[in-house]
Order: structure tokens, then C-alpha cells, then sequence
């Protein structure tokens, strides 16, 4: 049984020079993107143009998502695709485009790809080009299996992007090796990943990076006070489940600025007292993702040399039903003194994330950073292709939506108005942990956990509401996206954004 994914062994170039047809014999698949604009006159300086018109001649010409497709007639009948991108084109379309060429080109048998952007502007290549590497870096990834007789795995070796920004394409590598990590651990069963197994990955992992480890199990958090932690706990049939804190430091590095990042780990939902149905109940072994995501993006941002101080706080457990559950109407007591009327018990993750919020912001990071696969109330207001943002500073909800956009990995922020807790108005308890009625339940949850987070602290929850959707999404190809991952790099990875979260006298000092 192995828990942790394989290392890739993927290698990825930027070498000069057009493509040729006497250079694509040594690729076993090829992907060109070309403008749009003119699709006739785009294929007319690909290698092997006869071919390419002969196919656009016969497909339908008013199709957005057009591609072609065929095996060039060389020696080794490399398997190539040509897709067409739109001038202006967002990240996300990029990304979109470059997920579908490659559910074409990452086959079994293909262990060499070039990569091409030919006739795009010198500004836009080298972005279609990462998206190109990130699509097929996430494609060959191998997932879990527990056939007897497993499907043939891709064979993908070398990544030859002609004309990549050498910078962008390390990047990338690393954020798909911390997305895969976040897919793999979300996709196995709960059989092998309950929150035991999990704690012991964790470890390893810390380990081999070179990370800091610690746990804090029930009785720890007893003597902290979690006690909203631990109602969501007691029904589990070990005393296994906790908090993890991993943490990085950047060698070398003195007085580095800190971020701390959570996650939820619940790595079974049953929904407790208040089950779930069965299609509510069938992927919550996926319920788990936000500390999927947290971890991975602890491990693309400390691989990619960030220069960051990273603490990282994983809430691990599970939600079962049992004579020892939580129920509604108990009165628990958080870590920070504040008591939570229960409503729903269904309503878990927030009552862990409120102790680990309070723990996290103990060591004082200058930013702190939530992932969580929260409500469904998300869900429904974006759809599983974006993700909601919730922030307690304004002047952080353009930043969170423009690394949305820049990173392809779309996020929304919704209000965050102090009306709104009068939703949450407890007669005998500082706060409901919910509403009875569910609507806007993903804004009253960030209102919730607002309380666990000190007012000076800058703050960003993320409601995964794109980790799961069927087909993939964008480059991705699985159903677990482990959306989350690219777009905290691009919002945390060079610490720029934390010189905008100081006060105006500190940034003058």
C-alpha cells in the first residue's frame, strides 16, 4: 500500500528553434498551439502543412474547441495535435486548451513530447508553452490503483518546450508535483487513508523534504482547550486524529517573513448525528482536500526554493456516527474562549478549522491561509469551476482574484459584511456554529471562522468549490482537481504580497 505518489521522472527542457519535420522524428508526440485569427494561413508554417489543410478542409471550420489530430507521416508517425488559441486568451484558456491536447498525446508508448507555439507573439508564447508542460506533467501523473490487472500507465519521460522560459517551466514543475500530491493523497480509499495513515505519511514526507514535524493529538488538544476540535472527534473508534504542523524554513535565510497555511483533513464525512444521504456521502473520502492542497503547496513552493517561512497546520480526523457523536444543541468551547452553539453536525469542518485557525495564529504569521472543501452552498453559487475567497481584508480581494486569473485557477470573493452574523445569533452561546436554514452557507461559515482568526492577523479562506468536477477541469484530468495548489503560488510565491498587508508607518520605518 503506498500513500505517498511516486517522484516524477519527467524531464523537461526549453530548447531553441522552429519545429521541423526532420526534429519531430524524435519526438513520439508533438503539440503545436497556433493563432486562431487565421486558421489556414496559422497551419501553413507547421511542418507538414499538407496534412494539417487536408484535415482543416474536412473538420468543422466554426468549432471553438477545434483540434486536429493525426499521425505525421515520418518514421516513428509521431502522434500530433494542432490546437487553436484566441488572441487575448485568459490563463485558464490556455490551460483548457492544453488539458484537451494532451488527453490526445499522453498515451501509453509516448515517452517523449515536444511542445510548440508557433505564430503567437513573444509575449504569450512562453505562457502557452507552461500550460502546455503543466498539462502533460498532470496527465502523466500516475494515480492509485488497486486493480488486479492495472491499466497500462503513460510512459512520459522528456518535455521538450522550444522557446520556454526556463524560470517559468521550473515553476511548473514544482506546482504539478505538489498538485499531484494533493490528487493522489484525496484519491484513495478511505480504507488506506484514514487519519492514522495519514499522520504517519505526513511524517514521512517531512522527513524526506527536510521538514519540521509535529503532532498534536487529542490529549495535547484537550489541554489547549480544542474543545471544538475534539466534539467533532469523539465518535471516531480511535484516539488517532489531531492537528500536524509541518514546517519549512529556506536555508540560509534570516528574519525570513512567515505565512501560515491550514487545511481541513477530514478523510471520512459521514455527516455524523445528521447523516449524510447516499450520493451526499459517496466521494467524502475526498472530504480531506483542503489539507491535500495545503501540504502541496507547502511542497511546490519549498521545492521551488521560495523564500518564505511556510508553517503548515493539517486538522485530521474523521466525522462517524456513533453513541459518542456530537450532536445539535451541545455547547462547545473553542481553543480561543469562544463558545459554538451546535446546529448541524454535518457542519464539521468549520468546527475543526476554528481550532486550528486559533492554533496557527499563536506563532503570528503576516498571512494565514485556509483551504477547505467547505459547503456545497459554494457549489451553488459558482459552480465546481471556480472557487469562493473570503477575506478580513479588503484590500486582498483584487490580489486573491487576480491570482485567479493569472494562475488559471479561478477564484470568486464573496461579501464579507458584519451583517451578516446576525445569522449566527446564539441565545445561550457566543455563536451558532451555523444557520438552520442553508442559505448563504459558505459567507455565515467564513463569518464563523472569522471569529478564530485575531483582527490584526491578515486572513484568506478558500471554499474549494472546484475540487471535484467531473471530466477534470482545465489541465487537470481527474475528478479530484486538486484545485488550490497553482493558485497559491502564484498569490505566495516570491512574499511580494506581504509588503502590501503592512501598515503604511511600518512599510515607511
Amino acid at each position: 500500500m503506498q500513500i505517498l505518489p511516486p517522484e516524477s521522472k519527467v524531464t523537461v527542457r526549453a530548447p531553441r528553434g522552429p519545429a521541423s519535420e526532420s526534429g519531430l522524428v524524435r519526438a513520439d508526440a508533438a503539440a503545436f498551439v497556433v493563432p486562431d485569427r487565421d486558421r489556414n494561413a496559422a497551419i501553413s508554417a507547421l511542418p507538414h502543412a499538407g496534412l494539417w489543410k487536408a484535415l482543416l478542409a474536412r473538420a468543422d471550420r466554426h468549432s471553438k474547441s477545434l483540434l486536429l489530430v493525426a499521425r505525421l507521416p515520418n518514421s516513428r508517425h509521431t502522434l500530433a495535435a494542432v490546437g487553436f488559441l484566441r488572441g487575448g486568451a485568459s490563463a485558464y484558456e490556455r490551460l483548457e486548451l492544453a488539458g484537451r491536447m494532451m488527453r490526445e498525446l499522453i498515451q501509453p508508448g509516448v515517452s517523449s513530447l515536444q511542445c510548440h507555439a508557433t505564430g503567437l507573439d513573444a509575449a504569450e508564447a512562453p505562457a502557452v508553452l507552461e500550460a502546455l508542460a503543466s498539462a502533460a506533467l498532470a496527465a502523466a501523473a500516475p494515480m492509485p490503483q488497486r486493480k488486479s490487472k492495472p491499466a497500462p500507465k503513460p510512459g512520459l519521460r522528456t518535455i521538450a518546450a522550444h522557446g520556454g522560459r526556463r524560470a517559468d517551466l521550473d515553476l511548473a514543475i514544482e506546482v504539478a508535483r505538489g498538485n499531484h500530491l494533493a490528487r493522489w493523497l484525496t484519491t484513495l480509499p478511505p480504507n488506506e487513508l484514514d487519519c492514522v495513515a495519514y499522520r504517519g505519511a505526513l511524517q514521512r514526507l517531512a522527513r524526506r523534504e527536510g521538514w519540521s514535524f509535529r503532532f498534536y493529538g487529542e490529549r495535547a488538544l484537550a489541554r489547549l482547550g480544542a474543545g471544538a476540535f475534539l466534539a467533532v472527534t469523539r465518535a471516531n473508534p480511535h484516539r488517532g486524529a489531531g492537528i500536524v504542523r509541518l514546517t519549512y524554513r529556506p536555508p540560509a535565510a534570516r528574519r525570513a517573513r512567515r505565512i501560515g497555511l491550514v487545511g481541513k483533513g477530514v478523510c471520512f464525512d459521514t455527516g455524523g448525528i445528521n447523516l449524510k444521504s447516499h450520493k451526499g456521502m459517496y466521494l467524502m473520502h475526498g472530504d480531506m482536500q483542503g489539507s491535500a492542497v495545503a501540504v502541496g503547496t507547502l511542497l511546490a513552493l519549498a521545492r521551488s526554493g521560495t523564500p518564505l517561512e511556510i508553517d503548515c497546520w493539517l486538522a485530521l480526523t474523521e466525522n462517524q456516527i456513533g453513541p459518542r457523536a456530537y450532536r445539535p444543541q451541545e455547547v462547545v468551547q473553542a481553543m480561543n474562549g469562544v463558545t459554538i452553539q451546535v446546529v448541524h453536525s454535518d457542519a464539521e469542518g468549520r468546527m475543526l478549522l476554528a481550532d486550528t485557525l486559533a492554533l496557527a495564529a499563536r506563532v503570528r504569521p503576516e498571512l494565514l491561509v485556509d483551504f477547505a472543501t467547505l459547503t456545497g452552498a459554494c457549489v451553488n453559487a459558482i459552480t465546481d469551476r471556480y472557487s469562493g475567497a473570503f477575506t478580513n481584508r479588503p484590500q486582498l480581494e483584487g490580489v486573491l482574484q487576480e491570482a485567479g486569473r493569472a494562475s488559471g485557477e479561478r477564484v470568486w470573493c464573496f461579501p464579507m459584511d458584519e451583517d451578516f452574523d446576525a445569522e449566527l445569533d446564539s441565545s445561550i452561546a457566543d455563536v451558532l456554529q451555523c444557520a438552520v436554514e442553508s442559505k448563504g452557507d459558505h459567507i455565515l461559515a467564513a463569518r464563523f471562522l472569522r471569529r478564530f482568526v485575531p483582527d490584526d492577523l491578515p486572513w484568506a479562506h478558500i471554499d474549494l468549490a472546484a475540487s471535484e468536477r467531473k471530466g477534470g477541469l482545465a489541465h487537470v484530468p481527474t475528478e479530484f482537481t486538486g484545485f488550490g495548489v497553482r493558485f497559491a503560488a502564484q498569490l505566495l510565491r516570491d512574499g511580494a504580497l506581504l509588503d502590501r498587508l503592512r501598515p503604511p508607518a511600518e512599510s515607511r520605518r
